[in-house]
């Protein structure tokens, strides 16, 4: 190794790094098999996953998405393989406390692995509706996983955007610091 050169690097300054949400963090981790070491309370990965993880966020920022850049890659685990050699038996995921993040993709995937999970155009239409007629608001990273974007592509649009008859508008921020997005029906 060079001097200089990083070792490990902690798991929870990728957020800032790449400007994303704590959770699409560890879906990406997730998606490349990267699974953290823990040195006492805190997560790490190595000099080797931070260079794939880099590679991947340009790639997505240059149009493109995590499972092109893992089959273009050659990274496409191999069934029973949870990534770090041993065999799996689907139950390999680690979820921490207060990770409801990782708790959810766990879900996920589990209910990919059972055939769930398959896209119902409908419920994406009734989740926007919902939102609309209820006044929620959107994180910028649930908003950028329920259009297939990603967080930077959404706050790239600007103020305002318009997508399938709805009108996206920034309005304040979340609790977690992204920016909310206000839903309207678009007027005919």
């Amino acid at each position: 190794m060079n001097p200089g050169e990083i070792d490990r690097y902690p798991v929870n300054q990728l957020q800032d790094r790449y400007s994303l949400a704590r959770s699409a963090v560890y879906k990406r981790m997730e998606q490349l098999g990267i699974v953290p070491k823990k040195v006492g309370q805190r997560s790490y990965i190595g000099a080797q996953e931070l260079r794939l993880m880099d590679e991947l966020h340009v790639f997505i920022n240059q149009g493109g998405n995590a499972a092109e850049f893992i089959e273009a890659r050659g990274l496409r685990q191999q069934p029973g393989n949870n990534g770090n050699g041993q065999s799996g038996t689907g139950s390999d995921l680690t979820i921490t406390p207060n990770d409801f993040g990782g708790m959810i993709g766990a879900l996920a995937e589990l209910m990919g692995r059972m055939g769930f999970g398959q896209p119902d155009p409908v419920q994406y239409f009734e989740t926007l509706e919902n939102a609309a007629r209820n006044g929620w608001l959107f994180s910028t990273s649930e908003l950028a996983g329920l259009l297939d974007l990603s967080p930077r592509e959404v706050e790239g649009y600007g103020d305002r955007f318009a997508e399938a008859g709805f009108v996206f508008s920034r309005s304040g921020y979340r609790k977690n610091g992204e920016i909310a997005w206000k839903v309207t029906k678009r007027l005919k």
